[in-house]
């Protein structure tokens, strides 16, 4: 029976957060120790590049960080191809054929990019490689004929972008070469972590996010000092939990389901402070995270070792991306030399 092919990734822009180990990574391991399942995690630099071109020594500097992170909540090179973008060149190439397949208004109407733009405050300066990243997106994970692409709950437009590409392709080439991926989505809840502020989302660049390479101090300072219920000024008072992080924060890390609910009656009653709770959460995540954390710490003192997983990793993507680029090509009619 063919394995189901997952192609994933994320962008060396700095270490990985919380946000990402819920919203993707704990699916990313859970899935490829399934057995059921060939997997590909891309470190994707170049679309890093798209909004960092003028600061390059920050997607150099994270790709090793991004990397120790994915190996220290368990992404596994025996079982995992984790690979850099651009030390693929099928994936650039494949990205200039599809770029003829979508419009400017397509990509002007794709939520996720539009979103971006806005939190970017780019308005009309928009990089061209930032705005057709989605069509890049649709190169990495056709390359490796994708069935199943694990994104956080935003990024469904961009797999409904790819799937537009695929079906255009093989209509008009009248090949059937490339696969429709289908998204697998965090469950209900999980696809983004608010950050510790409040925010809605858990951010490298907001500096609201708990990373998986924070030592306990950190970890501990960055819980106490979390958005809680402004009103909840005196212990008795009565609090409220929605909206209220550390109680957001718990339903997601605390497997012990009754005590969340005990500890919530009491806030909403009053005579639970924050404090306290806050200090029952440190506790939660310290156990969820320790682990993690001194993984990646031992891993971190074989930076020669990472680099060897990357290139390895980089030259068995390569293998499969150029196939593909080979068929496309044979589709386009422009193999003229084989």
């Amino acid at each position: 029976m063919t394995k189901k092919v997952i192609l994933t990734g994320d962008r060396p822009t700095g270490k990985l957060h919380i946000g990402h180990y819920i919203g993707s990574l704990k699916n990313r391991v859970a899935m490829q120790n399934s057995g059921d399942y060939e997997t590909f995690i891309m470190i994707a630099d170049q679309q890093a590049l798209t909004d960092n071109a003028r600061d390059p020594e920050k997607i150099k500097n994270s790709l090793i960080q991004v990397a120790l992170d994915y190996l220290a909540v368990g992404i596994d090179p025996s079982k995992t191809t984790i690979f850099v973008q651009s030390q693929i060149p099928a994936l650039t190439e494949l990205t200039s054929y599809f770029l003829n397949l979508v419009t400017v208004s397509r990509l002007e109407r794709n939520p996720t990019v539009k979103a971006e733009i806005q939190q970017k405050n780019f308005e009309r300066s928009i990089p061209a490689g930032f705005f057709v990243y989605p069509v890049s997106q649709a190169a990495d994970i056709t390359a490796f004929k994708a069935t199943v692409v694990p994104v956080g709950d935003d990024q469904e437009p961009m797999i409904e972008q790819t799937r537009e590409i695929v079906r255009s392709f093989n209509t008009i080439y009248q090949k059937d070469i490339l696969v429709e991926p289908e998204g697998v989505f965090p469950p209900k809840g999980q696809g983004r972590l608010p950050g510790l502020d409040g925010n809605a989302k858990m951010s490298k660049s907001l500096g609201n996010g708990i990373f998986l390479a924070d030592d306990a101090e950190t970890l501990k300072k960055k819980v106490m000092s979390m958005y809680t219920d402004p009103d909840h000024i005196h212990i008795e008072d009565p609090g409220k939990v929605e909206g209220n992080m550390v109680f957001t924060y718990l339903d997601i890390f605390d497997k012990d389901t009754e005590k969340v609910a005990e500890l919530k009656a009491q806030y909403q009653a009053g005579g639970l402070g924050d404090v306290k709770i806050k200090r029952y959460l440190n506790d939660v995540l310290e156990a969820e995270l320790a682990p993690i954390r001194d993984r990646r710490a031992e891993l971190a003192k074989d930076p020669e070792a990472i680099y060897a997983m990357l290139k390895a990793g980089s030259d068995k993507a390569n293998v499969v991306a150029n196939k593909t680029l080979n068929e496309v090509r044979d589709a386009i009619g422009i193999n003229y030399f084989n």
